[in-house]
């Protein structure tokens, strides 16, 4: 379908309002989360999930953040087989109320598709999944490379994969986001921050609209960063793998937030963590400025 803009319409109107299904990844566009394996990106796609479904139900947003609304959560599961996707919404369901579990539960559905080739480009795959995901607020692949069978080094196919999910997002009013793992050289570069970080070819990135990425606490950041109040003492480098950096590295839409930290519980849970400069660091760099 061929939608035509009427122009001299467009200069004389106020412009329909913006639907953000959280600010600033747009309804019916796709976006990308981007982490090298083991951060939590999945968690955190359910968590994100979460919160959608749950909407306005108290405590249903563990993340922070901030669905504009409710709606209907799909969920493809193409990595972990359903054993460990029960033992992972157990573990966020300790952290949410009665209410919040309700309501999500009656919004979200969890699709293992693990083993089943699931192919978004292959015609009539495509159009079984617009079927399945009409109506829906939010749809989630975990992970993109579960989703296809083309090469994930050329931007010719790349540029196809996401072109088939921009017609999922259309075609539904969902927004579509596809959870990717970062290049090695990224990961060894502590770089996983970057819009170029992700695995293959940059169309990827480059043809979603909205690109969050999860960077996994460096030694460094354990130094110098430690829990409120205060920030005594810095996390250190025994705790430093329980804590994790979200931001966006990409918004096309809007100016993107500051990034936001996380630390995991042990089941691999994230929850907001409030970090700040430790002051036994300050106090430390005061005492050798002293001595010097």
């Amino acid at each position: 379908m061929t939608i035509t803009i009427d122009v001299q319409a467009a200069f004389e109107n106020d412009p329909p309002a913006l639907d953000f299904v959280w600010p600033g990844f747009l309804a019916g566009t796709v976006g990308a989360l981007v982490a090298p394996g083991g951060a939590g990106k999945s968690f955190w796609a359910l968590e994100a999930a979460m919160a959608v479904a749950g909407g306005d139900a108290p405590g249903s947003d563990l993340l922070g953040l901030e669905p504009s609304r409710a709606g209907q959560v799909v969920y493809f599961a193409g990595e972990d087989p359903a054993p460990i996707l029960d033992c992972r919404i157990h573990a966020i369901g300790r952290h949410l109320s009665d209410t919040a579990r309700s309501a999500i539960a009656g919004r979200m559905t969890v699709e293992p598709v693990a083993g089943s080739s699931m192919s978004v480009t292959d015609r009539h795959t495509l159009h079984q999944l617009v079927e399945r995901c009409s109506g829906a607020r939010l749809v989630v692949l975990d992970t993109l490379s579960r989703m296809h069978r083309l090469d994930e080094n050329s931007n010719g196919d790349m540029a196809a994969v996401v072109a088939c999910l921009e017609r999922l997002a259309l075609e539904t009013g969902a927004s579509v986001l596809f959870l990717h793992h970062v290049s090695k050289g990224s990961a060894r570069e502590g770089a996983t921050d970057h819009q170029g970080a992700a695995r293959g070819a940059s169309a990827l990135v480059d043809n979603a609209r909205w690109c969050g990425f999860i960077a996994p606490m460096t030694s460094e950041e354990a130094a110098r960063l430690g829990e409120e109040p205060k920030g005594v003492p810095p996390i250190g480098e025994a705790r430093r793998r329980h804590f994790v950096r979200f931001g966006v590295s990409k918004q096309n839409y809007g100016s993107a937030p500051p990034d936001r930290w996380y630390s995991r519980d042990g089941h691999g849970v994230l929850l907001p963590a409030a970090l700040s400069a430790s002051e036994l660091t300050g106090r430390r760099k005061g005492a050798h400025r002293a001595q010097a």
